[in-house]
């Protein structure tokens, strides 16, 4: 077995080829192009592992060169301690040690997305960005007038008839200001129309549509936080525990032991930022829906703290999250679960 470390970069891949004795076969660097990989691999000695850093551009590299590996293996950017903290520093440097801790099974290997999760994943991203543009339009709208001392209804201001009424009746709104409402509020339109049709495309897309209607009989979950979990969790057997799902999430603070002393920090930043803030966004809501899910946030917040009672509250909706997926079954209240079973 020959043991491959690769340093991917946007233009560049640097490789080392290592012998199972830590001898250097080869090494080199090459342009990060299909062709120009699709040659390397010919050079190359079999059987052939490979490993490479988790980046923005890992994604089409490891879907190119699975097929034609014996093992293929995506290292935890943050684990990689002997690359971050090394003295002297290149991408020969890094590849070599990447085929090292390959070699000698000492990678830290991140969990790789299969690919047609990954490009369902993109397109709810893109979602999350248009959601995110869109509420600086609004925002950008009441500054504009506010900066021009225009009275509006804050609840009413994003409303299509209360907007056109505001333009047109409105004598304080000037012939300079009117045409950069209008830009925003076009754009805006534009931003929730393509928003509606991707959620609307993934809800139905064959891939996903079963488990996100499976995952929407829970109370307090809707489209969005079905189809974030199951984009996002990908494989759920991939988690062992619950533990293990609500640190993923971001949900629990970080722990430092030593000797007898145990002190736990705060919500730990090493997490899927996508994920806890979808949940946390549900679970303020969750009370209202649940009588189950407001029972466990008023016990949480008679110790004096709502924001611990609303990561209680999200913690408890992973958990019917996890059990509904792995499953494979509709949500069932404990209640009528006794009572059938009764």
């Amino acid at each position: 077995m020959y043991y491959i470390g690769l340093d991917v970069h946007k233009k560049t891949i640097s490789y080392c080829v290592k012998e199972v004795s830590g001898q250097i076969q080869s090494e080199g660097t090459l342009q990060a192009t299909r062709a120009e990989l699709d040659s390397w691999m010919k050079t190359l000695p079999q059987p052939w592992a490979a490993a490479m850093e988790a980046t923005i551009f890992t994604g089409w590299i490891y879907d190119h060169l699975l097929p034609h590996a014996a093992e293929l293996k995506v290292a935890h950017p943050l684990m990689l301690r002997a690359i971050a903290l090394a003295k002297k520093k290149n991408d020969r440097i890094d590849a070599g040690k990447i085929a090292d801790s390959l070699r000698c099974d000492f990678l830290p290997e991140c969990h790789m997305a299969s690919t047609a999760i990954r490009e369902r994943r993109q397109t709810l991203r893109y979602r999350n960005l248009l959601v995110r543009q869109a509420v600086q339009l609004k925002n950008k709208i009441s500054g504009l007038l506010m900066e021009t001392g225009v009275s509006y209804n804050r609840q009413k201001l994003h409303k299509v008839g209360y907007f056109r009424e505001l333009m047109a009746t409105n004598q304080d709104v000037t012939a300079r200001l009117r045409p950069l409402l209008k830009l925003c509020r076009e754009a805006l339109e534009r931003s929730q129309k393509t928003e509606g049709a991707l959620v609307r495309s993934l809800s139905r897309d064959p891939f996903l549509a079963q488990r996100v209607e499976r995952l929407k009989t829970i109370p307090a979950v809707g489209p969005i936080t079905a189809l974030t979990w199951a984009l996002e969790i990908g494989d759920v057997k991939r988690f062992p525990s619950l533990k293990q799902v609500i640190s993923y999430c971001g949900l629990c603070g970080d722990e430092k032991s030593s000797a007898n002393i145990t002190k736990r920090t705060r919500l730990s930043k090493q997490r899927n930022k996508h994920l806890q803030t979808v949940l946390v966004e549900a679970a303020k809501m969750a009370p209202r829906y649940s009588a189950d899910l407001a029972l466990v946030y008023e016990k949480e917040k008679q110790k004096g703290n709502a924001n611990r009672a609303t990561l209680a509250v999200a913690r408890k909706i992973v958990a019917y999250l996890l059990a509904v997926d792995r499953g494979e079954r509709d949500f069932v209240a404990l209640e009528n679960y006794k009572r059938t079973a009764a």
